[in-house]
């Protein structure tokens, strides 16, 4: 069986099919895992959203990163109207198989408020603080 947990005791170089491995990947009750974006070269965690085995495997077929919008209820892929785009370079499963990590060559502003990434909301002490401003919409 090619899940997660069967793999734990794996030595590396194991492979199993990947079609079996999204077989037994742990996607929620609406058939979505959470997608975690990281940068290839700051490894800064840009965005997390969701994706379902259909993006999961439109994303690895054309490289171009593929989300489900949950609030739409549709497939997006990054950048489509902004221009600010995520290539895959690699993607991985956390061990329970219930999270994607994508790291990306992110072309552009990941958020959709054009900062860096989506985590600008940082608790300091009693407080939420936002930490950076918002990009310029004219530029990328």
């Amino acid at each position: 069986m090619a899940n997660p947990k069967s793999l734990e005791n794996s030595p590396k170089g194991t492979e199993v099919a990947l079609d079996e491995f999204l077989d037994n990947l742990r996607f929620n009750e609406s058939g979505l895992i959470a997608a975690i974006a990281q940068d290839s070269t700051s490894h800064k965690v840009l965005m997390l959203a969701w994706m379902d085995r259909r993006a999961i495997e439109e994303t690895l077929r054309d490289g171009t990163v593929t989300y489900y919008s949950r609030s739409r209820q549709s497939y997006w892929k990054k950048g489509e109207k902004s221009g600010h785009t995520q290539r895959l370079l690699n993607m991985n499963f956390d061990c329970d198989g219930d999270a994607v990590l994508l790291c990306v060559e992110q072309i552009g502003h990941a958020c959709h408020t054009y900062r860096e990434n989506c985590f600008y909301l940082e608790v300091k002490d009693q407080s939420v603080v936002v930490t950076s401003n918002p990009g310029d919409q004219s530029t990328g």
